[in-house]
This record gives structure tokens, sequence and C-alpha cells, in this order.
């Protein structure tokens, strides 16, 4: 016969066992018994004035009439946008985007909830949560949606000036960036000193026009333009030979995040609870 201690021993084990698989269960499935899925989105960015998305995706799933998809900004009542019974119902949502919001109907079923948001504003930005729910189960995600203006510059040779000059301009930016030039020569040298650079109010009175000339440049030199705020980065390049001038220019947006979530309401009580009905 097993000694008591063994007895305990085994029981204790039993317990581990069986509330590790019950802890799985619920994170699977959930108080009610209704599976978890996963909804992914990404930090974005809107460049105001224009057309902006906010990416989300979940788990694919062929039954668009079991499809719900609603999107909601923190501080801000009602419904940003909802897609449920394979179309629109914008019945609850809030006037501040009425007539700027859309989903890709076509490409819900393959998981696609992305939003599109038009003619992007200042007072867009904040925290919006996109909440799915399928056949399959229901979960969020949150996404955090930044707002400003950016634009690739152009850099032309400065025919106004005394001397070889470079001309870069940009047409909307915000919040107001920084310009600095380089050189591939020498990428350390400082051109602040042979440089000037303005910032012109747009007549939305937000964004702003950005023109820097850089002074006494040398030719057959390729020299940039780098445009830098909290929210893009743009660059423009340029050398003039005796023959030609080449261009090349690139902007890139910054700190672009993925965001991962499933429905997470679950209670370990619920879990010991049906532990301990187990023992007895």
């Amino acid at each position: 016969m097993a000694s008591l201690g063994q007895i305990i021993f085994w029981s204790i084990i039993s317990v581990i066992i069986i509330l590790a698989g019950a802890i799985v269960l619920i994170i699977g499935f959930g108080i009610s018994g209704t599976h978890s899925i996963t909804v992914t989105t990404f930090t974005s960015t809107g460049n105001i004035g224009e057309d902006g998305i906010l990416s989300c995706t979940f788990e694919p799933d062929i039954k668009l009439s079991d499809i719900v998809i609603q999107w909601l900004k923190e501080g801000v009542m009602g419904l940003v946008h909802e897609f449920k019974d394979g179309k629109d119902d914008l019945s609850e949502q809030n006037k501040v985007f009425r007539g700027r919001t859309a989903v890709f109907a076509d490409q819900v079923r393959v998981g696609n909830a992305s939003l599109r948001l038009k003619n992007v504003q200042l007072t867009d930005a904040g925290t919006y949560k996109c909440y799915i729910i399928t056949s399959k189960g229901k979960g969020n995600a949150n996404l955090e949606y930044k707002t400003g203006a950016f634009s690739i510059p152009e850099i032309n040779v400065d025919y106004n000036a005394s001397s070889e000059s470079f001309r870069c301009e940009a047409p909307r930016w915000f919040p107001q960036p920084t310009v600095v030039w380089t050189s591939q020569v020498d990428p350390r040298t400082n051109f602040s000193g042979v440089s000037n650079t303005s910032f012109e109010l747009n007549s939305e009175n937000v964004t702003m026009k950005v023109v820097s000339v850089l002074y006494n440049v040398t030719v057959n030199h390729t020299y940039s333009c780098m445009i830098e705020n909290s929210i893009a980065k743009a660059t423009g390049d340029i050398k003039v030979t005796d023959s030609e001038i080449k261009r090349r220019s690139h902007l890139e947006l910054l700190d672009s995040k993925a965001s991962l979530g499933v429905s997470s309401s679950f209670a370990v009580s619920w879990a010991l609870l049906s532990l301990s009905l187990y023992l007895k």
C-alpha cells in the first residue's frame, strides 16, 4: 500500500497538472467558452489632408455574415466605424467621422479589417481599437494613430543665388522639422554656416512649406538635404556635373510597430473553483 506521504505527493502533482490544463483551456476559450482569435494592428501615420489607413488584420473567416468589425477611438463617444451582416452599419457612428470612413469589404473574408480614413485631420491622432467578432470567436488590438504632414523634397540648382547654390523645397510638413545638409565627400561636415532654412505657413494654418538653400557648393559632389520631424524623415540628393544633374529622393515613416491582441477576459478563480469540485 502507498504511504500517506505518497498519496499526498501524487495528489499535489494531479492538482498541478489539472490547474495547468484548466488555465490553458481558459486562455484558449475564455470564461464563456468562446475561442479568442488573434487580431493584429500596426502603428500608423496619417498625412494631414490626405487619405490614411488604420491597419488591422484577423484570422480569416469565410462566413461573412458572422463577421463584425468595430473601430473605436479612446475618448470618443459612439463608434468610428462598424461593419456587420456583410455591410456597413453606421447608425452609431460619431459625427466627427461621418462620410470619412470605409472598410475594404471585398477583403474582409480574408482577414482584412483595415479602415480607410478620408481627409485626415490633426485631431484624428489618438488610440484606436480594432474589435473583431467571427464564427471562430472574438479579439481586439489597439492602434496608435499619429497625424502630421510630410512630403518628399525637391532639390534644384538655385540660379537666383550669386554663387553655385542648391535649393531644397518640400511643400507640406508638420510638426516643424529640422533640416540638415550633408555631403557624401565628408558626411561629418557641418553646413549650418553656409545654408539658410525658412518655414512658411500654408493656407490652412497648420502645415508649412520648407525651403532651404545651400551656398558655395562644389561641382561633381553629391549633396543631401534631410528633413525630419517626429513622424517622418525625407532625403533628397543632388549631384551636378558638367553634362547633367542627377537627383534622387526618399521618404520613410518613423516608429511603425505591430500590436498583437486577443480577448483577454479570463479568471484563474474559475479554474480553482472547477479544480476544487473535481477533487471532492
